[in-house]
């Protein structure tokens, strides 16, 4: 016997192909007996809908597709580091669409392409998405915005910094989350402190470095040019940065860097030069990467809620394409952010009689 089709469960239930499409759908006006029929020949048969059964007399292709930056992703493969933005942001979708019938894509977008325009139709008319999720810088690309408008295909920004008006966004408090942690490096007594900027393509990059820089005015610390230095997100922007900082015949007793990647690049090249974490530099980083647990030491961090933030875009895509109406439902939401301390940071200058010597 082969496998049981839409059509083995429309004959057993006597009914239209259409109404058992309609029931599978979840569709809001179908009455009870329907329903109840529809579904006893479901049980009875071990059915169990495919994605082209589901979509039979309806319109809805129950996918989610998420436009991920290409250039990132493929930097972070090339260096086997992995992208674990990708990773979580992926985890958190599927988590959501799974339990709600759907299915997630994931799509390389270069938001730079001088053809983007046309990729972008190219993708969204073969796949046909019930929604899609922006992920910086993606969230802020016109065009792509635009694109996804003029086909009525509904959107989720992460974390967008301009145009705000336009579709539903998620996002955390960047500039906040980064003023924090440098408050926190300011009350350990940390008066010489370092950081290293993002990737200039993210708005993230910017508004971790305001955040950095309005903390330091508000102590009263002067923000040193030569201890404020460019990476792109990468170990290898890390390393570099902090063999540089490190270098000098002044150095930071602190060093903040804008994602954890980079900071690990700091430890490392701490490490090369002979500088121990805390006790001769104390190292922070940003996103809380299952890395920073098992770092030596670990990392202190803030947690972005990467996760829990694509969770929330698909539901709220889901939401709009199972609605009838669009009043009333959520279109902004704010994540929480949260500041993890944990050994790689400690008051400046500890005394090396502290130190465990390792045997």
């Amino acid at each position: 016997m082969g496998a049981v089709t839409i059509y083995d469960v429309a004959e057993r239930a006597g009914v239209s192909i259409k109404s058992v499409s309609r029931v599978l759908n979840g569709e809001q006006n179908v009455s009870v007996a329907l329903r109840t029929k529809v579904q006893e020949a479901v049980d009875a048969l071990g059915y169990r809908p495919s994605l082209s059964a589901r979509s039979l007399a309806g319109s809805s292709s129950y996918l989610i597709a998420a436009f991920v930056d290409a250039d990132l992703t493929i930097e972070h493969w090339r260096s086997g580091r992995g992208n674990d933005y990708l990773s979580r942001m992926e985890l958190g979708a599927l988590m959501e669409v799974r339990s709600s019938g759907y299915h997630l894509m994931i799509e390389l977008v270069d938001p730079g392409s001088a053809t983007l325009e046309r990729d972008m139709s190219s993708v969204l008319g073969s796949l046909k998405p019930d929604g899609v999720i922006l992920t910086p810088p993606i969230s802020d690309a016109s065009v792509v915005l635009d694109v996804l408008e003029a086909r009525g295909t509904p959107y989720v920004r992460l974390g967008p910094e301009t145009q705000l008006d336009r579709g539903r966004r998620v996002y955390m408090d960047e500039r906040r989350a980064a003023f924090d942690m440098t408050v926190h490096l300011a009350r350990l007594g940390h008066r010489e402190i370092g950081f290293i900027v993002g990737n200039p393509r993210y708005a993230a990059s910017r508004l971790r470095r305001e955040g950095f820089e309005a903390a330091m005015a508000q102590h009263g610390l002067a923000v040193r040019d030569d201890w404020v230095l460019e990476g792109d997100f990468t170990f290898t922007s890390g390393f570099e940065c902090g063999a540089r900082m490190l270098a000098g015949v002044e150095r930071p007793t602190a060093i903040f860097a804008s994602n954890d990647d980079m900071a690990f690049g700091v430890l490392q090249a701490a490490s090369r030069g002979g500088l121990a974490v805390p006790a001769d530099l104390s190292l922070v980083g940003f996103d809380d990467t299952p890395s920073a647990q098992f770092s030596m030491p670990q990392l202190t961090t803030v947690r972005q809620p990467v996760a829990e933030m694509a969770e929330t875009a698909a539901r709220m895509l889901i939401s709009a394409a199972q609605a009838k109406a669009d009043d009333g439902l959520e279109r902004v939401h704010q994540a929480a952010y949260t500041l993890i301390a944990r050994e790689s940071s400690a008051p400046p200058r500890l005394a090396r009689a502290a130190r465990i010597p390792v045997s």
